[in-house]
């Protein structure tokens, strides 16, 4: 029998645990009570990293006579209906979190089958899941209705229409990842109407952090620096320097997540800062931050360049601010900043190994 006395802590289920956003908000949920569970892919190396300082394991909760807000993790994919059912009565979720997605744009052109497959019509495998789970629970959950959250993209604005872009902003999506997202968005829209689930999506604008994967432009560049910053490299190779985007924090953008979930009705809402920057300015004042001359560094590379490329992407979130009272604490200075110094230690570090003699694995060239 799913757990679900009354006074029991709130369930979270999180898809994508593992990435960025799912580590913040399973640490934000965890610091709310809740007890959060999050679906991993199985895999032959441990992929935990952003979570590990998250989790206890249950032997030691046990042995200490210990409790509070806890987190599990269960073998699953979008790409696995069984699986998505199972883990469902399982958990039997007051809130579920659709955050995983094959989420690299660049990456998208090489794999489009498997994007659209994991992207879009894995969202509709959960929501269908999330149906059927509510629909078994009916009176048994006192009216109770699962909360869902999808994680839709300023990817799906693409070619824009109009600037910046709102809640009912035209979608224009320009890479299979943008499309599938745009699928997934709609897919959640649809069973909100068709069947009265408690639906939001959250279309975020880019979101960064220290825990944003390497293969990701802020990433890459503030990575190199901090390695350029020690030694260990000195140049790093971008696509299009002259792409604008709107780039917040991700330890913001999750909160929002989360207060979207708590709200009566069911609805979308844009999370963005409301203003947009060049990856060449990022790189700048990155470069800039640990004291570096980014014309020195920086090479031009054009196998990083996508097929049809995204201009510019620039967010309205006015809806959230009024309806929510959210507004974007983080600048993308201070972004910037947080993420060079972390990755500046990173680089000591790494160094310091070197060093003493312990050879450090090649490391390669990612895709933007």
């Amino acid at each position: 029998m799913p757990p679900s006395p009354a006074d029991s802590p709130k369930r979270a289920l999180i898809t994508g645990i593992t990435g960025q956003d799912g580590s913040y908000l399973a640490e934000f949920l965890l610091g709310k009570g809740y007890e959060v569970h999050g679906l991993i892919r199985r895999s032959s190396s441990f992929n935990t990293g952003r979570i590990d300082h998250l989790y206890t394991d249950p032997h030691l909760l046990a042995a200490q006579k210990r409790s509070g807000g806890k987190m599990l993790l269960h073998y699953g994919d979008l790409c696995d209906s069984n699986g998505l059912i199972k883990i469902m009565e399982i958990v039997d979720p007051h809130e579920v979190y659709n955050l995983a997605a094959q989420s690299h744009v660049r990456v998208s052109f090489d794999m489009p089958v498997y994007t659209a497959d994991a992207v879009a019509v894995g969202t509709l495998r959960l929501l269908e899941a999330v149906r059927e789970h509510q629909h078994k629970l009916g009176s048994r959950a006192g009216g109770r209705r699962i909360r869902f959250y999808q994680a839709s993209s300023s990817e799906q604005y693409g070619k824009v229409v109009e600037t910046p872009q709102k809640e009912t902003t035209p979608f224009y999506p320009r890479s299979p990842y943008a499309v599938a997202k745009v699928m997934a968005h709609w897919a959640t829209v649809n069973y909100r109407e068709s069947y009265g689930l408690h639906a939001s999506c959250g279309i975020l604008f880019n979101h960064e952090s220290p825990r944003r994967g390497e293969t990701f432009v802020t990433r890459k560049i503030t990575r190199a620096v901090g390695r350029i910053k020690m030694g260990l490299q000195e140049k790093v190779y971008l696509g299009n320097l002259d792409s604008q985007r709107d780039w917040g924090f991700a330890g913001d953008y999750v909160k929002m997540m989360w207060a979207m979930m708590q709200e009566e009705e069911p609805d979308d809402y844009v999370i963005a800062t409301g203003r947009t920057i060049s990856v060449r300015a990022f790189a700048e004042m990155a470069f800039a931050h640990a004291g570096l001359d980014f014309s020195k560094h920086v090479e031009f590379d054009a196998r990083y360049l996508r097929p049809a490329e995204v201009d510019l992407l620039l967010g309205d979130s006015s809806k959230a601010q009024r309806k929510l009272g959210w507004k974007a604490t983080t600048t993308v200075e201070q972004l910037a900043a947080m993420m060079v110094d972390h990755d500046v230690e990173l680089a000591r570090r790494e160094k310091t190994l070197r060093d003493a003699g312990h050879a450090m694995p090649e490391r390669v060239g990612h895709d933007q």
